[in-house]
């Protein structure tokens, strides 16, 4: 582990596997892997997280549906996990890039993006 890097983690929550997007403090893209769903899955996931050095926050999208087990789990391991809100699909559609927006760079891909919306992680009941 790098001790002197801090890192990000994104995850996207899906019912068989989790995948996780490391990111340093500059935004860039350190990595990317997928998890099973598993609790050996969830293991792997935070320790391969570690590996990059030191989490500030995991950003989770996905916490109410395919994610309260990781979430509980990286709560436990004593990883600060945050939940990020999932994109507003319909306004994606109408975005669609223009002559005059194709020089601009384009938007983060990733949950763990520092401009998205988010809040703490909290399982809630259905």
């Amino acid at each position: 582990m790098n001790e002197d890097l801090a890192v990000t983690v994104g995850v996207d929550s899906h019912k068989d596997v989790h995948v996780a997007a490391v990111l340093d403090q500059a935004g860039r893209l350190l990595g990317t892997r997928s998890f099973p769903t598993t609790i050996r899955g969830y293991a792997q996931l935070a320790t391969s997280a570690e590996s990059f050095g030191t989490v500030l926050a995991v950003g989770m999208e996905g916490t109410g549906s395919h994610g309260p087990g990781l979430l509980r789990f990286l709560g436990e391991y004593g990883l600060p996990v945050v939940e990020v809100d999932r994109p507003d699909r319909s306004t994606a559609v109408s975005a669609r890039p223009t002559p005059s927006t194709l020089r601009l760079p384009p938007e983060p891909c990733s949950p763990a993006a520092p401009a998205a919306p988010r809040r703490p992680a909290t399982l809630r009941s259905r």
